[in-house]
């Protein structure tokens, strides 16, 4: 028996298609372990770990992430210890790095294979710090932001592979370990995500949204500035006020995933609301709260034009669904966006910071002739099939390289 064991906090997370797969592999055990799963996989034995926090909060401020992933790697190995003393050893370990869980595993079990998802690693220039608003950065940024990676470096010291999903986001880790990082994305579900017939969204006061109507629709997991929120609040009172017509359905939870609060408490959408509601026809915003799966995917349907807008940052899984979708996609002139979409070709970019620009690339894109439309939608969906498909690309990628390197059985 071949014993696969996933480590994630949020578990499956990014693992989810490869590890329902891998529960189909004759042979092959599928563990996992996680403090806060997001949900079960059939055939995945799901393990807990319980957080236990040994600091004492006398610490300096920017280890205060630092000491977090301490103890949460602590927090792992002792729940694999607990797995270990009871006879159970896996053949091969898979987990996130953003945590700090894959920080002790090698003292525990040192011959097992530890193959690590690295999504990000901080930098001081050319990503997140010092974009919104830009500016120069101070001599203590740099140096918090080069503490942050103390964990990520212990962790790329202690796999035996590593795996990020685009180009962009591996090359940002250090030249001496990206030869230990292999580009595999986790893979679309472009089966399920793609064109198709709408069904109509019923709104909270009971009005309806159709196909026939001209709808902008805007997805983050959080409405929050690391995904642009603030900015596409700004453009929507331009869009709005030269389309009569145009209603914008809002998707996305009120916390933050990335970035802090407001200062001064609250969340960004009460925050953007209170700065422009007088100038927003509030009767055509929609915010819909984080909403299910197959909700978003009818929302790409529905949508004349979808935006997405990030820092410099992990890329978002909503902007390739949508582009799997057909959608006509209006994004950000940001790294990694501009790895995936080509202006004019598969989406139409524009600069992050220009709320009047990002309006004006809703409009061209509203504006389109039919034929057109159906190009660029075309053209984005082609993409992400050759490039980031499940079943062809993102699957085989991974599966591909854990037999190569780890032996995972193939399946019969």
């Amino acid at each position: 028996m071949y014993k696969v064991l996933f480590i994630h906090k949020f578990f499956p997370g990014q693992f989810v298609h490869l590890a329902r797969r891998l529960t189909r592999f004759p042979g092959v055990q599928v563990d996992a372990m996680a403090s806060d799963p997001a949900g079960n996989v059939a055939g995945v034995r799901l393990h807990h770990y319980d957080l236990h926090n040994q600091g004492d909060g006398r610490i300096h401020p920017y280890l205060t992430r630092t000491e977090a992933a301490v103890c949460q790697g602590q927090s792992v190995l002792a729940a694999c210890t607990l797995l270990a003393q009871g006879g159970y050893r896996p053949d091969l370990i898979i987990g996130h790095h953003g945590w700090g869980e894959l920080l002790y595993l090698k003292d525990l079990w040192p011959t097992v294979p530890l193959v690590g998802y690295f999504e990000f690693y901080y930098q001081g220039t050319g990503a997140d710090v010092g974009f919104d608003p830009p500016g120069p950065v101070s001599l203590f940024d740099l140096a918090r932001v080069r503490t942050l990676n103390m964990v990520n470096l212990t962790q790329l010291e202690a796999v035996d592979r590593g795996v990020s999903p685009t180009r962009w986001q591996r090359n940002l880790h250090p030249s001496p370990f990206r030869e230990r990082l292999t580009q595999i994305h986790e893979g679309i579900d472009t089966a399920f995500a793609s064109p198709g017939s709408p069904e109509a969204v019923t709104l909270s006061d009971g009005r309806s949204l159709s196909a026939d109507q001209e709808i902008v629709t805007y997805v983050a997991r959080d409405l929050e500035p690391y995904r642009g929120f603030h900015i596409m609040m700004r453009a929507a009172v331009p869009l709005l006020r030269s389309r009569p017509a145009t209603q914008l359905v809002i998707a996305g939870g009120d916390g933050c995933s990335y970035g802090p609060p407001p200062d001064g408490g609250g969340n960004w959408r009460e925050r953007l609301l209170a700065e422009l509601g007088a100038d927003l026809p509030l009767d055509r915003v929609h915010f819909l709260g984080s909403v299910p799966h197959a909700d978003f995917i009818n929302l790409m349907r529905l949508s004349r034009a979808h935006l997405y807008l990030t820092y410099p940052f992990v890329l978002s899984w909503s902007m390739l669904e949508a582009m799997s979708c057909g959608v006509v996609l209006v994004a950000s002139d940001t790294r990694p966006v501009t790895e995936v979409v080509e202006h004019g070709v598969n989406g139409l970019l524009v600069p992050f910071h220009d709320p009047a620009a990002v309006a004006s690339g809703l409009v061209a894109a509203l504006d389109m002739p039919m034929a057109q439309r159906l190009r660029l939608g075309n053209a984005a969906r082609r993409t992400v099939v050759e490039r980031y498909d499940l079943e062809t690309i993102g699957l085989p990628g991974w599966l591909e390289m854990l037999h190569q390197e780890f032996g995972l059985p193939r399946p019969r």
